[in-house]
């Protein structure tokens, strides 16, 4: 299987599916965090076995979540209902509100959906990104804002 990244289901149907419980969120952003699999955060040990959630590592004893120094860190909301969260707000074409994604995960109020939108967005910029260069694509994108209606003498003539 290549990079976790890549293999993202590209459909509603496949993302329910294939994050339906917390072991397979769990699972996925294990992936993500050691792609070459465990790496211990204290020793360096690469061999583990898991104790819960958790990863405890054969070298040191040290248990480490995959959660750790997340967004996710702490959280009592299952992790699938965080990653319903991120799937809505990335598939959004003219960004995500609170009141939205309050509505479509039944969050309890406002409030909640604020902070976890909030959060999702600091989690969304990659500090020291590259800019995009060369030929960029946008599909469906609205770019300046509202533009003003020409005068009457600024409008172009019909050609006879």
């Amino acid at each position: 299987m290549s990079g976790a990244v890549d293999d993202y289901p590209r459909t509603l149907a496949e993302f329910e599916r294939r994050f339906a419980t917390p072991d397979a969120c769990r699972a996925y952003l294990a992936q993500l965090r050691w792609p070459d699999g465990f790496r211990c955060p204290k020793c360096g040990g690469t061999k583990s076995w898991p104790v819960g959630p958790l990863f405890e590592c054969a070298a040191c004893g040290r248990q480490t979540s995959v959660t750790a120094g997340t967004i996710f860190q702490d959280t009592r909301t299952p992790l699938p209902t965080w990653f319903r969260a991120m799937w809505w707000v990335a598939s959004q074409k003219t960004g995500a509100s609170a009141i939205g994604l309050q509505q479509v995960l039944g969050l309890g109020s406002y409030e909640t959906a604020w902070t976890w939108l909030h959060k999702l967005r600091r989690a969304m910029v990659r500090p020291g990104r590259d800019r995009l260069t060369g030929r960029v694509e946008v599909d469906e994108a609205y770019i300046g804002g509202v533009e003003e209606r020409a005068s009457a003498g600024d409008r172009p003539r019909k050609r006879p």
